[in-house]
């Protein structure tokens, strides 16, 4: 499923205008990329958790050419699914 189709989905089940259920959707998005981006976490009970993990600097090689490269720390989001969806998943 892609933005498209959760927008026609929700404007759909919720019977809301396409563009009511396009500006819905874009809000929770914006929301959760600003709580990330503050490094917050993001829990939705039932679906799973948004947080963000460290990873510090390590000396890396270029798989063209094999030469070592430094990569720099960095933050990455993670998902860890909730306990409903996994076994909501496990059923099917």
């Amino acid at each position: 499923m892609n933005k498209a189709d959760l927008i026609n989905v929700l404007s759909e089940k919720a019977n809301i205008a396409h563009k009511k259920a396009e500006t819905v959707v874009e809000a929770i998005f914006n929301s959760m990329s600003d709580a990330l981006t503050s490094n917050k976490r993001i829990e939705i009970r039932g679906f799973g958790s948004f947080v963000n993990r460290t990873y510090e600097a390590y000396t890396g090689r270029n798989p063209r050419t094999g030469s070592p490269i430094k990569v720099k720390p960095k933050k990455l989001p993670y998902f860890k699914p909730g306990k409903e969806l996994r076994e909501r998943i496990d059923k099917k």
